[in-house]
């Protein structure tokens, strides 16, 4: 397996491609702390050989694994929970109140995603889901606090994508863990000088005054750095806040506008598209149309249809 699927950061924390449909797509953290293990997102069933070859290169015991956090019950963030809670014999699973249900009966999840994608194409990316039993979940109310081997870490729920999300601010590294609160950053949206970020506004939930909110708490606690899952560490998170916040305020009048044309998914990602299209050109210019739509289409076509959702539910 190449080493290129670990990112080692300060504070004991490692970064693990899951392996979701293309290198650093989505990411899984390890924190380590004297003998402590907590593993925030969990991936899909096919990423467990990844954490656990980690584990192993680290001389970590399965035992020692103490909590896993899953942001929210996406399959790319939570996918993996219940195969992890049958290796990690002593860890706690950590899930809003509203996410828990679903992973101890998964069959809501699974048929969702089958509906959409079909079987063969949901057992290629998830594999089956397994049920966690009740009495090894934790359900993460609102300023609840974890202890890590002395390590705090405060868990903060933040609707917006999702009304079942959470982030982990961690104390010692000053970091945000942030799911898709924050947004997605993918590493061949960097430039020289900055990053190109875009929001995940996709289906069901997603709530535009309610993110911003949480992206205004998360600064609240003036972080130094963020852990994205899509992906890797982020700096100057202020920068990117403010980013942010506009652009979530650019898509809700793209929609707006859109709101009566005859097919107004097509036409609100078409017209995302172009917005975020040139403005990674400014910060990437080397990267040229077909790249960008290898980047993006997906997201952009979930953003357009939860903008849509949005629309009719208000």
């Amino acid at each position: 397996m190449p080493e290129e699927i670990f990112s080692h950061y300060d504070h004991g924390i490692s970064c693990i491609d899951s392996g979701y449909l293309r290198p650093k797509m989505a990411a899984i953290y390890l924190l380590e702390q004297n003998e402590e293990i907590a593993i925030i997102e969990t991936g899909t069933n096919h990423s467990i050989s990844r954490v656990l070859t980690l584990l192993n290169k680290k001389h970590i015991a399965p035992s020692q694994v103490r909590y896993v956090i899953p942001t929210h019950v996406h399959l790319d963030h939570a996918g993996g929970a219940g195969s992890m809670m049958e290796i990690f014999p002593n860890a706690e699973l950590i899930v809003h109140p509203r996410g828990a249900r679903h992973l101890v009966d998964p069959s809501r999840l699974m048929k969702g995603v089958i509906d959409v994608y079909g079987q063969e194409k949901y057992d290629a990316l998830y594999g089956e889901l397994i049920a966690v039993s009740k009495n090894r979940i934790v359900e993460a109310e609102d300023n609840m606090e974890l202890d890590l081997a002395g390590r705090k870490l405060l868990v903060r729920q933040t609707p917006g994508h999702a009304e079942h999300h959470i982030c982990i601010w961690d104390e010692l590294s000053k970091g945000w863990f942030t799911g898709d609160t924050f947004g997605v950053s993918y590493q061949d949206m960097i430039g020289p000088e900055s990053r190109h970020i875009i929001p995940t506004t996709s289906p069901v939930q997603f709530a535009p005054e309610k993110l911003i909110n949480s992206i205004n708490l998360l600064m609240s606690h003036n972080p130094e750095r963020l852990y994205l899952t899509h992906f890797g560490l982020l700096e100057n998170p202020q920068f990117y806040a403010d980013i942010l916040c506009q652009r979530i305020a650019s898509y809700c009048e793209v929609a707006q506008a859109n709101r009566n044309e005859s097919k107004p998914i097509e036409k609100i990602e078409d017209e995302i598209f172009k917005k975020e299209s040139a403005q990674l050109h400014k910060i990437a210019p080397e990267i040229d149309r077909a790249q960008v739509h290898e980047l993006l289409d997906m997201d952009l076509n979930l953003n357009a249809q939860g903008l849509v959702v949005w629309l009719n539910r208000s």
